[in-house]
């Protein structure tokens, strides 16, 4: 196998690694995204560069992040997208979207057990305070936020990877 095969091997293989490492830096979802296409751009544009047995991970870690970091330092770079998506005309959706996102929430939210399900519905949907839910379902505020915190959690995790609660899942 040629060295430019195995980097493209070792470059997919590290796309969940910065995928959610681009996740927890940048917290937008979207954003995030964009930021891992424009580093694997850059990665493989700058292929050269890259020491066949030196650490790829690391490398595309750094590129990452002052990806990220170079975006931040741009003033205004949220104000430029929404305003070009304005002017494009392209800011309405037809609904097959959020369709489709909501029935991916659904089945994702029943996958959930039943504490977590009720805990997320009355502090998400019904808006009631940590105090409010744990007094309405019998349970300690410290019980109530950690169902909340691990429905989130799971929620995230299959939504973020288009699961469907078929896939293995981290034990909650």
């Amino acid at each position: 196998m040629s060295n430019t095969d195995q980097f493209s091997e070792d470059l997919v293989a590290n796309i969940p690694y910065l995928r959610a490492f681009a996740h927890l830096l940048v917290k937008d979802h979207f954003l995030a995204e964009d930021v891992v296409q424009d580093t694997l751009v850059r990665a493989l544009s700058a292929r050269s560069q890259f020491k066949p047995g030196t650490n790829l991970r690391g490398w595309l870690t750094i590129i990452l992040r002052n990806r990220y970091f170079n975006l931040r330092r741009r003033r205004g770079f949220r104000a430029e997208i929404q305003m070009d998506v304005e002017l494009a005309g392209g800011g309405a959706s037809g609904g097959q979207e959020e369709t489709l996102e909501f029935r991916d929430f659904q089945r994702a939210f029943d996958t959930l057990p039943a504490a977590q399900r009720t805990a997320l519905a009355l502090i998400g949907a019904d808006g009631l305070s940590y105090e409010e839910a744990a007094q309405a379902t019998g349970c300690m505020v410290g019980t109530m936020k950690s169902r909340v915190s691990r429905a989130r959690l799971h929620l995230t995790h299959l939504l973020d990877r288009g699961g469907t609660g078929k896939r293995a899942l981290p034990a909650l």
